[in-house]
């Protein structure tokens, strides 16, 4: 068990990253954020950060390894809530949709850094992005009995697809966000119909 030094220091890292989660929005991204600033808000001196993390990089980095991993404990949801029934496709849209609509956040901290300036923060994002397609890879590759290669060229193309759908959702009025999310399916859709096209053809060879 964690002594009661160790729980507070854990609870005030956590406050930090809430903090700075809670700034994030459609106008700021993580790099016009101030150390002062998120300092404030999770109620702490500014000179107190510094036992938590060594700068704001490094809270960034942690935040983008959080958001992904958010993300995919929510997508792995998904698929085990389409397990006990329904389509796989748009149960997963459905729980990328609530993620988008109760924690914006996560996914908009991944989405600024992704094309950001910093390269280390491009880098993170980019780790986390190769997880998921990886994870999906793994996942097609049991379930719908695709080739690796397939697999791995299907998961990527569908997790391309998602992104760029979470960040024209991530600002839209709920009633729009529901069409968007019609349209991916049908697009995920075609793009999974078109991989099992494909692979029919290449066990035919």
């Amino acid at each position: 068990m964690m002594g009661i030094r160790a729980q507070q220091k854990e609870k005030t890292r956590r406050a930090l990253v809430d903090a700075a989660f809670n700034q994030l929005n459609a106008e700021r991204s993580f790099s016009s954020l101030s150390l002062r600033e998120v300092a404030r808000e999770a109620k702490i001196a500014p000179t107190s950060f510094y036992r938590h993390f060594k700068d704001m990089n490094e809270l960034g980095l942690t935040m983008v390894d959080e958001g992904g991993l958010t993300l995919r404990q929510m997508m792995r949801k998904g698929r085990q809530r389409a397990e006990a029934g329904g389509s796989v496709i748009r149960i997963s849209v459905d729980t990328f949709m609530e993620v988008l609509e109760s924690n914006p956040n996560v996914f908009r901290i991944l989405l600024h850094e992704r094309s950001g300036t910093s390269a280390p923060f491009r880098a993170a994002v980019a780790r986390e992005i190769e997880h998921f397609i990886s994870e999906l890879a793994h996942y097609t590759e049991a379930t719908a009995k695709r080739s690796p290669e397939l697999a791995h060229a299907q998961a990527e193309a569908l997790v391309t697809l998602v992104f760029n759908a979470g960040a024209a959702a991530l600002d839209m009025k709920r009633v729009d966000r529901k069409a968007l999310a019609d349209r991916l399916v049908i697009q995920l859709r075609m793009v999974a119909m078109g991989s099992e096209a494909l692979q029919l053809k290449l066990d035919k060879r």
